[in-house]
Order: C-alpha cells, then structure tokens, then sequence
C-alpha cells in the first residue's frame, strides 16, 4: 500500500516548534484497516531524532494502549536510492501528527530526503497482545452490566501487559465484590466462546451517537466523526485503539481482582496465551 506525500510538508525535529504548524495531520491507516501490519508510505522527516510520515500504521501510545513498535525502512526503487532502517521505539501523536522515535541501525549520519518511499513493519506479536487486552477491556465494559453492575459508569482503562485494568465510578458493596468477580469473570468467558465480529467505522456524529446507545461522552464534539467501535452486537464506544477482529480471538478472561473503594471500582484482569 502506498500514499503520496506532499512537496510542501517537510521538517526536522530539531525546528519542530517553528514548523509544526504547516504539518498536515498523519492519516492513521489502522483506522481503515486496524489488521494491517504492513505497508509503504513516503518520508516527510529528515533524520535527527525522529521520523513523520503522511500515513502510517503504527499506532501512538494513547486510549490507555501502549504504542506499536517496529521497523521503518527504505524501498529501493533504484541501485542509487539511499538505503536505512530505522529502528521505532516509541510512537506519539501530538495535534494529529504521529512522531516515530528510535534509531538508524548505522551511527552514521544519513540524510533522507522528501518523498523517499518506505516500507513500514510492525512486531506482530506486541501488536496482538495489545489488540487483545484492548478489546478484553471493552468487552468487560458490556459483562459489566450483563451481571447488575451497569449503574458504574466508565472511567479510565490501563490495557498495558504489566496489569491491564478497567476502572468505574461508583461503588460496589464489599460483601459482593467476590460474588460479581466469578460472574463477570464467567459471562467474560461466556461471550468469548460465542465469539462475535469487533468492527470499527468512523461516522457522523448523529449517526455514531445512535450506535452507541443514544449519546456521547461530552468530550467528544458534535462537529466531529468519530471512530466507533462495536463488540459484537452490542451498542457501540467511541475509541481509536486497535482490536481483533472477532471476540473469539481473546481467547480467554481472568479477572484477577474486583476493587470498589472511595466511589471507584476497578476491575483487574489478564487474557489467555
């Protein structure tokens, strides 16, 4: 897959504050495809620290998931094209623009320049880990109220390896939190077995307001199409991170820990390997 990158959208990170301005924001092509692992797309960042593309599938750390990382390298076109491999260690998105930060695999300086094509890659198995916990996170959500706790009301979600949790607001009585930890963690494996499509779309807003249930978080503007996403037949969340593309593919759901203490429940949890 390739894009064309326009002549006029160039920087370096050393001037990013003077020219951040003229940069147009980085088309996220997970948000077409949230499967794709591989593509082509054009430079738009010489080297000093970090590389900005037109489009890319790395996905920036943010929604409560960890960054991609990977590999950025040059397509020769031609025996004189300029060879590199750019190790990403880190992805952030500031005002719509991706950052990818790392390293050239040679310590010598190398000088890309505007519109050298690229071939984008992925680590494949941190990308499913985090697509896993990320969608484990939304289908807690939907078993929350499955077992009489939908009066919490979402709060924030940490869908990292090193402890992945999903946090409510508002209370759950102490002599319960053992009973609805087996239940939800039960109805969690329930669904997981019956399996169902996760899909994403980015609609209007009235439109995606209808998908999830008849409203929005106030956050998200009514002037603005948001990236909804369904689990199964459920209504859907707005939500800009990657899932797998059927429930099933969770594996399995084990709630570690259920938590309700100064008006906010946090539920612990891990998926199967």
């Amino acid at each position: 897959m390739q894009s064309q990158l326009s002549s006029d959208n160039i920087t370096t990170t050393m001037d990013l504050c003077d020219n951040l301005n003229s940069l147009k924001p980085t088309k996220l092509d997970y948000f077409d495809n949230m499967f794709a692992l591989e593509l082509s797309s054009f430079l738009d960042d010489d080297y000093r620290w970090a590389l900005v593309l037109d489009s890319t599938i790395f996905h920036p750390q943010g929604g409560g998931q960890p960054c991609d990382v990977g590999m950025i390298s040059a397509i020769q076109s031609s025996p004189d094209s300029p060879r590199f491999c750019f190790i990403v260690q880190d992805v952030k998105s500031k005002n719509g623009i991706v950052f990818h930060y790392g390293f050239f695999e040679i310590s010598e300086p190398i000088n890309v320049e505007l519109g050298v094509p690229v071939s984008l890659s992925i680590d494949e198995p941190r990308r499913k880990l985090n697509s896993r916990l990320h969608s484990a996170g939304h289908l807690l959500d939907v078993c929350m109220r499955d077992v009489g706790l939908g009066h919490l009301e979402p709060g924030k979600a940490y869908h990292f390896p090193d402890g992945p949790y999903v946090e409510y607001k508002g209370s759950v009585p102490q002599e319960e939190l053992q009973s609805k930890q087996k239940e939800l963690e039960q109805e969690a494996n329930n669904c997981i077995s019956r399996g169902g499509k996760i899909s994403a779309a980015i609609l209007p807003y009235e439109e995606a307001c209808k998908l999830c249930g008849g409203c929005l978080p106030d956050y998200i503007s009514k002037e603005s199409t948001p990236r909804i996403v369904k689990i199964g037949d459920n209504p859907g969340c707005p939500c800009g991170g990657t899932h797998v593309s059927d429930i099933s593919e969770i594996l399995s759901i084990t709630v570690s820990q259920l938590r309700s203490k100064k008006g906010v429940t946090k539920v612990f949890y891990n998926v199967g390997s």
